[in-house]
């Protein structure tokens, strides 16, 4: 058996859902083969790796030496790769990813869920594999990450207690310096680096959760693909007017293309890009952006999809999975701001749009009537409930299709049941998680066949992939 520390030779020879490779070793004489999962590795590499975890059925590793590069391997462009957390596969040929993200999800729902006799509609790739995200979110940290880099230089570190970037994946107190990040608009480079500076110049301090004490907690940029608006939102624990008004016009004063600066205060303790309220200072607090001809005003702590071009795609397959109707009564559950509720409006009699969160409905009440649209009924439940009795207390008609874009964790169980209570025709389930969108399936499987699935690349060089899956009634 492996233990921890040892240093092993391995060919990877397969990728696992969470980008991990995979070699696959001879341990005992019946030749059953021991899993290790090489961080950072692509079949088709051999690699002297070193065993960081050991499991009774497999072991974790990372690389040590690379021995023999895979084909499908290319040079990651930003400097910052495999440091912080906010890439995973950038090394790896953007084809590849995706060739991989869909082999991943046929064999959740075949190998893992038992799923068959089903349609599986090819991976929808993103045109655009950098610079494709509206919306990054940065932390400010007392504790900054020394690179492997600066102690091999034998650089004097003496800035270690201010650090404005990304945290190091699995270690919550730490972040990164982050210079460059290739996923966001370039502009955005700019401004967080500009932002670094000015707050270090002033030696302003940052929060801590261990102390709960420090000023500055998180940096936020938003842009709109359509209409770039830009906003910058800086997250804070108390309010400074003086120091914000001075960073306010410095903002203006060198980036004339931001449209709109908001500060939130956030008074919890936990470290959470929220603010308990917030205050603007120049613009209107909001930016727009647009999926299809729908427009959508976003606030600083409003959801919107991350991609824009992708979630054009993911709503378009939501559209076509469901073949509405105009008679048909729809129930958009987990439904945020409102986003899908919007789109699908004026294809449909009526839209009953489920969420619990006020800001989220406010949200969308605004981008109703700035869409001019009249049919969408908000639901004010919470789905970790049934929400059998809100539906008998307001008489609600009854849903000829369900759309469900739930978090990670999936459905509750309790929503599951109103699904089997309520017997719409058609399920159109949206997920960022086939492993648990599966699980759910299986639960519905009662009732419902799965018709169809399509998986879409919202999120290129990491691992997370949105699924989009049709269940229609089974006759009786």
């Amino acid at each position: 058996m492996f233990r921890k520390g040892q240093e092993i030779e391995v060919e990877i020879s397969d990728y696992a859902f969470e980008g991990k490779g995979i070699a696959r070793i001879n341990y005992r004489d019946d030749a059953k083969k021991f899993i290790v999962f090489v961080n950072q590795a692509y079949p088709g590499d051999i690699a002297k790796v070193m065993i960081t975890k050991v499991k009774k059925s497999f072991a974790e590793a990372k690389i040590v030496e690379l021995i023999k590069s895979s084909d499908d391997r290319t040079k990651a462009v930003c400097k910052h790769f495999g440091v912080c957390g906010g890439c995973k596969s950038q090394d790896l040929q953007y084809s590849v990813q995706v060739a991989y993200k869909e082999k991943q999800v046929r064999d959740i729902f075949e190998r893992l869920g038992g799923l068959t006799n089903f349609e599986f509609l090819p991976i929808q790739s993103s045109e655009n594999y950098f610079n494709y995200r509206n919306k990054m979110e940065y932390t400010f940290s007392n504790k900054r990450w020394i690179t492997n880099k600066e102690i091999e230089k034998g650089v004097e570190i003496s800035d270690r207690d201010f650090a404005l970037g990304l945290h190091i994946p699995r270690i919550y107190d730490k972040v990164v310096d982050i210079y460059e990040c290739h996923l966001q608009p370039k502009i955005g480079d700019k401004i967080l680096n500009f932002t670094r500076d000015f707050f270090k110049s002033r030696k302003t301090t940052v929060f801590s959760t261990t102390t709960q004490e420090g000023f500055l907690r998180n940096l936020v940029i938003k842009s709109g693909a359509a209409s770039k608006d830009l906003m910058v939102n800086l997250v804070t624990s108390s309010e400074n007017d003086e120091l914000i008004h001075e960073f306010s016009d410095s903002l203006q004063s060198h980036f004339p293309e931001i449209t709109t600066f908001v500060q939130n205060i956030n008074l919890k303790k936990s470290q959470t890009a929220f603010g308990d309220y917030e205050k603007i200072w120049f613009g209107s607090g909001q930016i727009t952006d647009k999926i299809d001809d729908k427009t959508y005003k976003i606030s600083s702590n409003s959801f919107f999809q991350t991609n824009t071009p992708q979630a054009t795609k993911l709503f378009q397959i939501a559209v076509e999975f469901a073949d509405f109707t105009k008679t048909d009564s729809v129930y958009d559950l987990y439904s945020g701001a409102g986003t899908i509720a919007i789109y699908i409006a004026d294809k449909v009699k009526t839209v009953f749009a489920v969420e619990s969160v006020d800001d989220a409905v406010g949200d969308a009440k605004q981008n109703m009537k700035l869409n001019n649209i009249e049919n969408i009924v908000f639901v004010k439940a919470d789905l970790n409930k049934s929400i059998l009795p809100k539906i008998e207390e307001m008489k609600i008609t009854k849903p000829d299709v369900i759309i469900a874009d739930p978090p990670r964790a999936g459905m509750n169980p309790n929503t599951v049941k109103d699904i089997l209570t309520l017997q719409p025709q058609k399920v159109v389930y949206i997920s960022c998680n086939p492993t648990t969108q599966v699980r759910d399936i299986n639960l519905l499987s009662e009732k419902y066949d799965l018709i169809k699935i399509q998986p879409v690349d919202m999120f290129p060089h990491t691992y997370h992939i949105e699924n989009v899956a049709l269940l229609k009634l089974k006759s009786i």
